[in-house]
């Protein structure tokens, strides 16, 4: 990395699909254990950096419903980063909102890693990627796997990151996905609450999820469809009956699965050609209305 220090730099902030996504049990920390597939798309937000005059932290955004004070992962990122590598200049953050919020596609978590790429080049990067990485844990359990250059897999409550071997990433690099939210957010913490309410609680056994990977990655043959379990869809689909029924109605128009991503309530259709991801997106604003965000993206990586 050039160790030259910055006056402006821009961070593209990518949003995050799960392609799989098992929770295997609540720690006595009060976070969750899971196994999970995650891949970054070419869609999300961007933040620029400035450096300011004083040694204050300033952060704006485009969208007026996103906080801007120290409930922002943004802020958090660049508190973090100042204890961490004493490098104690002010800076403006300008957040241009695409990822929307109450999705599960990881938006304030990107943005938080954006936040600390940001700051380490306008510092002249006195800390590597995985110092920035492992700070990144205390900011969110998302966060660490925007510092991945391929879909990996994830363990623990999410810092546990393995990298997909480059002839496992090929089948899912490149490929067209539909993202589709609802007019409604979900709230994360209410999310895992509602998969912890059973008894026993509806966990997915740690041995289970780890042989329908392993089974996975092991068939050369198998599509991306085939990952597509998440351990949300039934406690959620429950509340939500909007998320079930068009699951069904693109089941019956197009043979087509609509996976929820994270906690939800944003999905994803793996559509197959172009003109089957119009219809597919006219079909779900006919049922859902005008409010419902649709957008057409690639799952990324680095083959090399």
């Amino acid at each position: 990395m050039d160790n030259e220090a910055l006056e402006r730099v821009k961070e593209f902030c990518p949003a995050k699909l799960n392609l799989f996504l098992a929770v295997t049990n609540r720690r006595d920390d009060g976070f969750h254990e899971l196994v999970s597939v995650v891949s970054q798309i070419d869609v999300g937000d961007t933040l620029v950096a400035q450096i300011s005059v004083d040694s204050e932290f300033e952060l704006s955004c485009d969208d007026v419903s996103v906080p801007i004070d120290q409930s922002n992962l943004v802020i958090q990122a660049a508190e973090q980063f100042r204890v961490r590598s004493g490098w104690n200049q002010g800076v403006k953050f300008e957040l241009r909102k695409v990822t929307p919020m109450g999705a599960g596609l990881g938006g304030g978590s990107s943005d938080a890693a954006g936040a600390l790429r940001a700051m380490n080049r306008l510092a002249g990067a006195p800390l590597s990627q995985r110092e920035l990485a492992d700070i990144s844990v205390d900011i969110g359990s998302d966060c660490p796997l925007f510092f991945a250059e391929s879909p990996v897999v994830i363990r623990g409550r999410g810092e546990h990151i393995e990298p997909l071997r480059p002839s496992t990433c090929a089948r899912l690099v490149g490929r067209d996905v539909l993202v589709v939210k609802p007019p409604f957010g979900i709230n994360t913490g209410w999310a895992y609450g509602r998969l912890a309410e059973p008894a026993p609680p509806d966990y997915m056994p740690k041995s289970d999820a780890e042989q329908h990977l392993r089974d996975w990655i092991e068939d050369s043959n198998a599509a991306p469809e085939a990952l597509g379990f998440n351990s949300f869809e039934r406690p959620i689909g429950a509340k939500f009956a909007a998320l079930p029924a068009m699951a069904e109605n693109l089941r019956e128009k197009f043979g087509r699965t609509l996976h929820l991503s994270g906690s939800g309530s944003a999905c994803y259709i793996w559509p197959r050609a172009e003109s089957e991801s119009a219809a597919i997106a006219e079909a779900i604003r006919a049922d859902w209305g005008s409010n419902v965000w649709i957008i057409s993206a690639k799952i990324v990586g680095d083959l090399a």
